[in-house]
């Protein structure tokens, strides 16, 4: 099992060094969850919050009710809060996954979502984790990506999105989705970009030897 609550501790605190409050990004985590879409993001937020504390971030893994969650390929990952205990949220990561399908119709989680809409700044998803913020309503009318394999069937959940077929992942402002699987490292060095510039996001990329080279 990975406990990320033995990583960095929930946060919701001033910083007394800075005299600023803690912000806080939450990464979702739910039953059938693809792991890269949320360890990859995790990867690389939870390093920068690490190394760079002074920027005052810190990153949270979030379930529904608290409880370890089993990934798509059996990975057993625990959150450090709830929905209901987590701290306000200045980033949410929605991952994807075979799990994203019942998700879809889960009139509860949609309504969840759609309140976070209402107050989180930045609203992220990563490859399916799109196809349930189409099902809520959130991507009426924007560009939007997702996994390959999954195009038609964000174009079938809300007609009016903009396909960005080809995108590694699209920031449309407000709301940022990201393609399949290993984009949401991509996505996330971006959030890193967004929020803290590209010299810190270059630091963070170092720090985790990201710097793809396929073999094949």
């Amino acid at each position: 099992m990975v406990d990320a609550g033995a990583h960095r501790a929930h946060d919701d605190f001033m910083d007394h060094t800075t005299g600023q409050k803690t912000k806080n990004i939450g990464i979702l985590l739910f039953d059938g969850m693809e792991e890269l879409d949320a360890v990859g993001p995790w990867e690389v937020l939870a390093a920068w919050a690490d190394q760079f504390p002074e920027d005052g971030w810190a990153v949270q893994l979030i379930s529904r009710d608290g409880e370890p969650v089993r990934c798509a390929k059996g990975m057993v990952i625990s959150p450090m809060c709830s929905i209901d205990t987590a701290p306000d949220l200045e980033v949410l990561v929605h991952p994807g996954g075979d799990g994203t399908l019942p998700l879809m119709s889960d009139q509860a989680h949609l309504e969840w979502l759609r309140g976070q809409r209402a107050k989180v700044p930045l609203m992220t998803s990563v490859c399916t984790g799109s196809l349930v913020y189409a099902a809520a309503g959130l991507l009426e009318g924007r560009p939007a990506t997702t996994w390959w394999g999954a195009l038609d069937t964000l174009a079938e959940t809300d007609p009016t999105i903009e396909l960005r077929t080809s995108d590694r992942f699209v920031d449309d402002g407000d709301v940022v989705t990201a393609s399949g699987v290993s984009a949401g490292i991509d996505m996330a060095l971006h959030l890193v970009v967004r929020l803290a510039g590209e010299s810190r996001a270059k630091d963070v990329r170092r720090y985790i030897q990201y710097d793809p080279q396929p073999p094949v």
